[in-house]
């Protein structure tokens, strides 16, 4: 009997599992499969322009959600209240000019993702970010914590990155050399081996806002004797004298004589080291009215027109194998290229064009803008978020026909 019992559960399960096979609960031949999850990882742009494009990022803004209840400084200043709603519906903030976003906090992972969508559908390389070095004083903490925010998401987008070290943040400081020494072991720590950390000649590019404070051949000899290999090393314009032969180049940066300046520095300055070039919308400072003082002079932006004048001439340059783009977001200067209320998409769709991007256009940024609004509109629901992370993994990967059609859906 214990046979038999055996033999007809055997059966039974080989029948079943042919019942299961058969019946229409599975699909047919006729279906479409599910199509599965795309993360083929990021893919370059393609673009005629070989010279690598960098933006200057500011990842100093914060929110009162951001901050404790207190927006940051850099979008009060003085004496603005972005708490006030003004007559045309915009936040009173520090500045001539309004993200297309409104006013946000450089930490905020959809930001961020947002904004570095933008910049690889543009053509842009990689971003230069302005780093305060690492004292705990002002609001030094918070730009570390947002750069440290902002780099892990530059590296699934597919761009690179470089630090400008504000070496004027040492001001006052007792032991300025040593603790520049301090925040260049947290840059090799934290920033230099990265993968995506922008290199020249094999060695880490550090850009420097200056130098300021720390002057002079001996002293960034003794700043760099702490890091191996000693950094790619660039000061601003004309500044070299400054690190002596601690010097790799020299970037451009914003003139006040705008066009004059930058000419003399493309064509007729002797300088041996490599040359950074530099592209600029305008310059309209909100210093004074903000409360801070500072610069009274302007440059027009006369729309896209001094933009696209001096991306023109940065291209133009065979010996400038680097453009950086100043700024992507300073709105204190009113030299930012991010969409705004003013000027919309026109600096980015400036830049595809001039670069020659292949393949991209306007609604592509604007479904980059569609993918923000969703982040913050599903902001707790799990299942919608899962939509849009394959979204962010279609424009990563330049499938943007698949992220539109899927944006589409929600």
């Amino acid at each position: 009997m214990k046979g038999i019992k055996n033999i007809s559960i055997k059966t039974l399960l080989y029948s079943l599992c042919f019942v299961i096979a058969s019946c229409g609960c599975s699909k047919s031949s006729g279906d479409p499969e599910p199509e599965p999850p795309v993360d083929n990882g990021p893919k370059p742009v393609t673009k005629t322009v070989t010279k690598k494009v960098f933006a200057h990022l500011m990842p100093w803004f914060e929110t009162n959600t951001s901050n404790g209840g207190l927006w940051g400084i850099h979008w009060t200043m003085s004496n603005q209240n972005p708490n006030i709603i003004e007559a045309n519906g915009q936040r009173q903030i520090a500045s001539h000019y309004y993200p297309l976003t409104g006013p946000y906090a450089s930490g905020d992972t959809t930001i961020i993702e947002y904004q570095l969508l933008l910049m690889k559908l543009s053509g842009i390389d990689g971003v230069f970010i302005d780093w305060p070095g690492t004292q705990q004083r002002y609001d030094y903490p918070l730009l570390v914590r947002n750069t440290n925010k902002i780099i892990p998401i530059l590296a699934k987008v597919g761009l690179n990155y470089s630090i400008v070290y504000e070496d004027q943040n040492l001001r006052g400081v007792s032991d300025a050399v040593g603790t520049a020494q301090k925040d260049m072991t947290y840059m090799q720590t934290n920033y230099f081996s990265s993968d995506n950390y922008e290199k020249l000649n094999s060695k880490p590019l550090l850009l420097v806002f200056g130098p300021q404070v720390i002057t002079g051949q001996a002293n960034w000899t003794s700043v760099f004797s702490v890091l191996n290999p000693q950094p790619a090393f660039f000061t601003l314009w004309f500044e070299n004298k400054d690190a002596g032969t601690n010097t790799t180049g020299e970037y451009a940066w914003i003139p006040q004589d705008n066009l004059a300046t930058l000419n003399h520095f493309y064509s007729t300055y002797t300088y041996g080291g490599v040359k950074f070039g530099s592209s600029y919308p305008g310059f309209n400072s909100f210093y004074n009215e903000g409360g801070w003082g500072g610069p009274t002079w302007t440059i027009p932006h006369n729309n896209l027109s001094n933009f696209q004048q001096t991306l023109d001439l940065a291209l133009a340059q065979s010996n400038i194998n680097y453009i950086q783009l100043a700024t992507w977001n300073d709105y204190g200067e009113g030299t930012m290229i991010e969409p705004t209320k003013e000027f919309q998409y026109g600096f980015l769709t400036t830049l595809q064009q001039k670069l020659g991007v292949q393949n991209l256009n306007q609604s592509d940024l604007e479904a980059v803008a569609q993918l923000y609004a969703l982040r913050i509109q599903y902001a707790g629901d799990a299942a919608k978020q899962a939509q849009l992370n394959q979204v962010f993994d279609y424009m990563v990967s330049l499938q943007m026909q698949k992220a539109k059609d899927l944006l589409a859906t929600l």
